[in-house]
């Protein structure tokens, strides 16, 4: 690849993820509050457990939402181009995010408090929802065929990244604020200041070009019409097999990431700066091994990576859970019950997961099929998990284990799916005859 291609390339990865990290910060920047600050000030309740499942919902709206956005930006970035969906939904997560930090609490307004908050979730969830799928594509399709895996895993690392950024803001915050000032005002400072990091974002944005394989597209007029139309019409099979693997993504990542921060502070009694401390840690290390796992998608093939990073990840939770109830108060020993599962095995899941799902379609109907198929999927593999594992949690009489099988079905479902995709042939795709060779490399 030519020297001046090489640069493209990665002043292009280098926009995507640094623009990702942003919009994965303020998502789970509300993930990580709503068990531990919204459950108080906007849903009061008698019952701690009722409040926390009303707070979670609110959480699960933005999952709801997203695969609106997902067809909105997808539609309009295979009809004009990815570079200009991604500008607009920075703007509308950016706004979305720092206007939550304004919000009065439940005691100042009333029931508007909780309204407020669930209408900037919605367009958090709408502007992510066309986020995610831009992000991958702009390094997909600007990447060289034998290494579009790596490079389309590196985006992934925003989500690592942000969610590092989320939970260490608000740990620090924890660390420096009594309880009384954090639950006051401290946790506002973690969302306003989302304000500087998207004026970054939207210049570094504004300097990238239009992938090739879209200028492609343009170049021939040959932009589909009705792109989800088009998706539905020739890849009807597909859509299904990637809403599928995508199961473990979001089920896994919303019960180690989300869910335990409340389960280790409620249940087993941590405190909530050391829970966080874990979930940061564990972000950190997942950011080394998501593009680990992406180059090794190219190297053996994306389904096979995927399909015992499924496996494994799942089956990690029975001994995670485990650890954390037999830790006797070793903050070391919680830490590494969230590390090892959480920032190693998933990374293998979310490393190839990108590029996975970018060959389920052609060039002309990607950024709406990957964008579907990784939202639609998110309402019932992330949105309502919290919801899920607070409930199981309660029928297992405070016992993990219920949960723990829970994860396991979704592992085996998104293996299997794996499976399927790998016995199948890569989308066709004219526009890019150097297409990559993952899904070639059968299980």
């Amino acid at each position: 690849m030519a020297k001046q291609n090489v640069a493209a390339v990665r002043k292009v990865v280098a926009a995507s993820l640094i623009g990702a990290t942003i919009e994965w910060y303020d998502f789970f920047l509300y993930g990580v509050v709503a068990g531990i600050v919204f459950n108080k000030l906007y849903f009061p309740a008698g019952d701690p457990l009722v409040s926390t499942m009303l707070a979670y919902t609110t959480f699960a709206v933005g999952f709801v939402t997203r695969p609106l956005g997902g067809l909105i930006f997808g539609h309009f970035g295979d009809r004009i181009g990815r570079k200009s969906m991604l500008v607009l939904t920075l703007m509308i997560m950016g706004v979305s995010t720092f206007l939550i930090g304004l919000v009065p609490t439940y005691e100042s307004i009333g029931i508007w408090a909780p309204i407020l908050l669930l209408l900037l979730r919605v367009f958090q969830g709408i502007g992510l929802g066309g986020e995610w799928g831009g992000a991958v594509l702009m390094a997909y399709e600007y990447a060289p065929p034998e290494k579009k895996g790596y490079y389309a895993s590196l985006p992934q690392i925003g989500l690592s990244i942000g969610l590092c950024l989320a939970s260490g803001t608000v740990a620090l915050l924890s660390t420096l604020l009594t309880d009384a000032q954090f639950m006051a005002w401290g946790w506002r400072v973690a969302f306003l200041v989302s304000a500087v990091m998207v004026g970054v974002g939207m210049y570094i944005r504004l300097n990238i070009q239009e992938t090739p394989e879209f200028t492609a597209v343009k170049a021939n007029n040959a932009e589909s019409r009705m792109p989800f139309m088009d998706m539905l019409r020739r890849y009807p099979g597909n859509v299904f097999k990637g809403m599928g693997a995508r199961y473990i993504d979001g089920v896994f990542f919303n019960v180690f990431g989300v869910f335990s921060i409340s389960y280790l502070t409620q249940t087993v009694h941590i405190t909530r700066t050391e829970a966080l401390t874990g979930v940061m840690a564990a972000a950190l290390v997942m950011c080394f091994f998501i593009p680990f796992f992406g180059r090794l998608s190219d190297r053996i093939g994306r389904p096979r990576v995927y399909f015992w990073g499924s496996l494994v990840t799942a089956l990690a939770s029975f001994p995670g859970f485990w650890l954390m109830l037999n830790s006797q108060g070793s903050t070391f020993l919680i830490w590494m019950a969230i590390i090892v599962p959480f920032g190693i095995f998933y990374a293998a899941v979310y490393g190839p997961e990108a590029a996975l799902f970018c060959e389920l379609f052609d060039a002309k109907v990607r950024y709406t099929g990957i964008s579907f198929v990784y939202q639609f999927s998110g309402i019932f593999a992330s949105g309502i998990t919290p919801i899920i594992a607070t409930a199981l949690l309660k029928t297992g009489g405070g016992e993990p284990w219920l949960i723990c099988l829970y994860v396991l079905f979704a592992g085996v479902v998104s293996a299997w799916s794996a499976w399927l995709i790998g016995r199948g042939k890569p989308a066709d795709d004219a526009y890019a005859p150097m297409a990559g060779r993952g899904l070639r490399k059968a299980l």
